[in-house]
C-alpha cells in the first residue's frame, strides 16, 4: 500500500495547490471588472502574471510528483520599446513621450494575447473539480457518510470499504489529475514526453464532437450576458455626455468598450461567417504651414487637443459606432434567445430532469424528501424525458450557431463605403510598399554592379592595357597575365549571373515555379521535402513573389528557427469555394520543426514577407507555439484584384 499512500499524499498537495488556486480567481476577477468595463486594462497584466507564478509551481510539483512532463506555453514577452530620433515612442499611430504606456500596451496584448493565460483561468476554475479525483481516499467515505444513515454499522462498513477503495485508485486517479494539469497548463506535447500513447477513443471523438456546438453557444451566450452591463454603461455615458456636458464619457462608451464586439466578431468564425472590422480608418492629423492643427473647421495649437477631437469626429462620423451600440441592445435579447434555448434544453436536460431523477433513485425512495417531483406521476419516468430534452439541445445547436453567425454579421459587418474606404487605405500602404520594396531591390541591384561586376570590368580593363603593354617586349609575362585575366572574366560572369538570378532566377522563367522551388530545397543546408499539386503555370509576377517568399521562408528556417527538417507544399486552390480556375489562389505551406516562439514584431524578416505577399493581395497565417512547430502558410490570389486582402486595417497582413 505504500504507493498508493504515496499517490495519496501527492494527490493532496496538488488538491491544496487548486484550493488555492480557487482563492486566487476571486481578486483575479475582480480586476477584471474595472479593467474591461471602466478601461483600466493596465490593471490586467499583474495579476494574471501572478496566476503564472501558482501554475509555474503547479507544473514543477506535477513533474516531480507524477513523472509527467509540462511544458510552459507561454509566449516570450515583447522587448521593451525603442524610442524614436527625436525621443518619442510610437505606438499605434500615436506618439508618447514617456516610456510607460507603450510598454503596458506591449504588455496588455502579450498578457491577453496569448492563449495560455486564459487556459490558466480556466485552471483555477476547474482545478478544484478534477482534482477530487486525487483525493478520493477522503473524498470516498465523506460521500458514504453524507448519503448513507448516520450512527450505523452498514455506514461504518460502506465507509472503510470506500477508504480501502480510494486508496486503490489514488494512483490512477492522480495520472488523471496530472494529464488534466498538462492539458490545460502544458504547451505542445511532443511525443517523446508521452509514455502510454494511446489511441483515439470514438466515444470520446463523438462527444466532443457532439458537445462542441452546445459549448460554443454557451459561450456567446456569455457574450450577451456581458452586452447587458456594457449597454447600461454606454447608455448612462450617453446621457451624461450629451445631457451634462460629461463629453469626455462619450469616448469612452463608444470607443473604449469596442472590445466586446470585436470579441464577438472573432467568434463568428465558428459559425462559419468570417466579419472584418467595420470600423473606417482613422484620418491622419493635418498640420498647416503656420503650425496649427485643423480638424474640421477648428484650428488647434497642440496635438493633443486636436487628436482627441478628430477621434470624437471620427467616431461620431462613423456609422459602424452606431450600429454597434444598437447590437449592445439587442443582441441580449435576440442573440441571447438563439443561443439560449440549445444550452438550456440541455443544462435543464440534464441537469434539471435526468440527473436529479437518477440520484434519487439511488439514494431515497420517497419523493417528498426530494427536491424533484414527479414526471406525468412516475419519477423514473424524468430521467428519458431529461435525456430527451438534452438530445433536442444538442440536435439544434448545429443550426442555432449557424444562425447566430448571421445574427452577428447583420449588425457587426462593415457597410460598403466603409469597406471601401479600408480598401483604399491598404492599396494605399500596399503601393508605398511597392514603391519602397523596387526602391530597395534597384539599390542592391546597383551595389552589387558597383561593388562586383563594375569592379571586375574595371580591373579587365586594366589588365588588358597591361597586357598590351607586355605583348611585344615580354610574350611569357602577357601570356601569364592573360590566363589571369581569363579567370577573373569568368568571376565576372558568374558574379553577373548571381545578380541576374536575383533579379528573376533563369529556372524559374524556362521551368516554373514547381522547379525553381525544387531547386530552391537543394540549395538550402536544411532537410527540405516538396510537395507540389501545380497543374497550371502561374502569372509571371505571381511566379516570382512565390520564389522569393519561399527562398524568404527557408532562410528564416534555417537563421532563426534552428530547424533541422523543413516540409513545404504548394497547392493551387479555387478561391472562395469556387470552380477551379475561376480566381485561383495559390497557398504555399512552410512546416519546419524548429524551436518556435516566432514573433513578426521582433524582427526574423517575417513582417517583409508579409508586405511582399501584401502588394499581391496576399496573406499571411502564422502559428509557431514555444517549441515548435512553426507552420507558415502563405495564400497568394492569381488576380491582382481578388478582394482577399484583410479590411480591418493596412497593417494586418498577419493572422495568428
Amino acid at each position: 500500500m505504500t504507493a498508493q499512500w504515496r499517490a495519496f499524499v501527492a494527490g493532496l498537495e496538488l488538491y491544496a495547490l487548486s484550493l488555492f488556486g480557487l482563492l486566487c480567481l476571486v481578486p483575479v476577477l475582480a480586476v477584471f471588472v474595472p479593467g474591461f468595463l471602466l478601461g483600466l486594462v493596465f490593471l490586467i497584466p499583474g495579476p494574471v502574471l501572478a496566476v503564472r507564478r501558482l501554475t509555474g509551481r503547479v507544473r514543477r510539483r506535477t513533474r516531480e510528483l507524477t513523472g509527467i512532463e509540462i511544458r510552459e506555453p507561454y509566449a516570450p514577452e515583447p522587448p521593451l520599446p525603442q524610442p524614436q530620433a527625436d525621443g518619442w515612442y510610437e505606438r499605434d499611430r500615436q506618439l508618447y513621450k514617456r516610456l510607460w504606456w507603450p510598454r503596458q500596451a506591449d504588455r496588455i496584448d502579450w498578457v491577453l494575447g496569448d492563449n495560455a493565460s486564459w487556459r490558466d483561468l480556466g485552471w483555477l476554475a476547474a482545478a478544484p473539480i478534477v482534482g477530487l479525483l486525487g483525493v478520493l481516499p477522503l473524498a470516498l467515505p465523506i460521500a458514504v457518510v453524507l448519503v448513507a444513515p448516520p450512527a450505523s454499522v452498514g455506514t461504518s462498513v460502506l465507509a472503510t470499504i470506500a477508504v480501502v477503495a480510494g486508496l486503490a485508485l489514488a494512483p490512477p486517479a492522480l495520472r488523471v489529475t496530472a494529464r488534466f494539469h498538462r492539458r490545460m497548463l502544458g504547451g505542445p506535447v511532443l511525443r517523446s514526453d508521452v509514455h502510454d500513447v494511446r489511441a483515439d477513443h470514438r466515444v470520446r471523438d463523438w462527444a466532443a464532437k457532439a458537445f462542441a456546438p452546445v459549448l460554443r453557444l454557451a459561450l456567446l451566450l456569455l457574450t450577451s450576458a456581458i452586452a447587458i452591463p456594457v449597454f447600461v454603461a454606454t447608455v448612462a455615458a450617453l446621457v451624461l455626455g450629451y445631457g451634462l456636458g460629461l463629453i469626455f464619457l462619450v469616448p469612452w462608451a463608444q470607443a473604449d468598450l469596442r472590445w466586446l464586439a470585436d470579441w464577438r466578431r472573432s467568434l463568428a468564425h465558428w459559425s462559419g461567417v468570417t466579419i472584418a472590422s467595420p470600423y473606417r480608418p482613422l484620418p491622419p492629423l493635418v498640420q498647416r504651414p503656420d503650425g496649427l492643427y485643423r480638424v474640421g473647421k477648428h484650428l488647434y495649437k497642440t496635438p493633443r487637443l486636436a487628436l482627441w477631437t478628430q477621434r470624437f469626429h471620427w467616431m461620431q462620423t462613423d456609422p459602424a459606432t452606431w450600429r454597434e451600440l444598437l447590437w449592445r441592445g439587442i443582441d441580449p435579447v435576440v442573440g441571447g434567445l438563439i443561443a439560449g434555448i440549445p444550452v438550456l434544453l440541455v443544462g435543464y436536460g440534464i441537469w434539471g430532469v435526468a440527473l436529479p431523477r437518477t440520484v434519487h433513485l439511488f439514494v431515497s425512495d420517497s419523493p417528498a424528501t426530494f427536491w424533484y417531483g414527479t414526471f406525468f406521476g412516475h419519477p423514473a419516468a424524468a430521467i428519458p424525458a431529461g435525456l430527451a430534452l438534452a438530445a433536442l439541445g444538442v440536435a439544434l445547436a448545429p443550426a442555432a450557431l449557424r444562425l447566430h453567425g448571421r445574427w452577428t454579421r447583420l449588425l457587426l459587418q462593415p457597410a460598403g463605403d466603409t469597406a471601401l474606404a479600408q480598401r483604399v487605405e491598404q492599396l494605399t500602404l500596399s503601393r508605398a510598399d511597392a514603391s519602397d520594396a523596387a526602391a530597395r531591390e534597384l539599390r542592391r541591384i546597383e551595389r552589387d554592379l558597383h561593388d562586383g561586376t563594375q569592379a571586375r570590368l574595371v580591373s579587365l580593363g586594366l589588365r588588358l592595357g597591361a597586357i598590351e603593354a607586355l605583348i611585344d617586349d615580354n610574350p611569357a609575362a602577357a601570356k601569364e597575365l592573360t590566363a589571369k585575366t581569363r579567370e577573373s572574366a569568368e568571376l565576372a560572369l558568374r558574379e553577373l549571373r548571381e545578380v541576374v538570378r536575383g533579379i528573376h532566377p533563369p529556372v524559374l522563367a524556362e521551368r516554373g515555379l514547381a522547379d525553381a522551388v525544387r531547386a530552391l530545397a537543394l540549395d538550402s543546408p536544411l532537410v527540405v521535402s516538396v510537395d507540389i499539386d501545380l497543374p497550371v503555370r502561374l502569372p509571371e509576377p505571381i511566379e516570382a513573389a512565390a520564389y522569393f517568399s519561399l527562398a524568404e521562408a527557408l532562410g528564416n528556417a534555417a537563421k532563426h528557427a534552428r530547424a533541422r527538417t523543413v516540409q513545404v507544399r504548394l497547392d493551387l486552390l479555387p478561391a472562395d469555394g469556387g470552380a477551379a480556375g475561376d480566381g485561383d489562389v495559390l497557398r504555399m505551406t512552410v512546416r519546419d520543426d524548429g524551436r518556435g516562439g516566432a514573433d513578426p514584431d521582433r524582427g526574423s524578416g517575417l513582417r517583409g514577407l508579409a508586405r511582399r505577399l501584401g502588394i499581391f493581395d496576399g496573406t499571411v497565417s502564422l502559428s509557431s507555439p514555444p517549441g515548435g512547430p512553426t507552420e507558415l502558410i502563405m495564400e497568394l490570389p492569381c488576380a491582382s484584384s481578388s478582394p482577399r486582402t484583410s479590411t480591418s486595417s493596412g497593417k494586418d497582413w498577419f493572422s495568428f
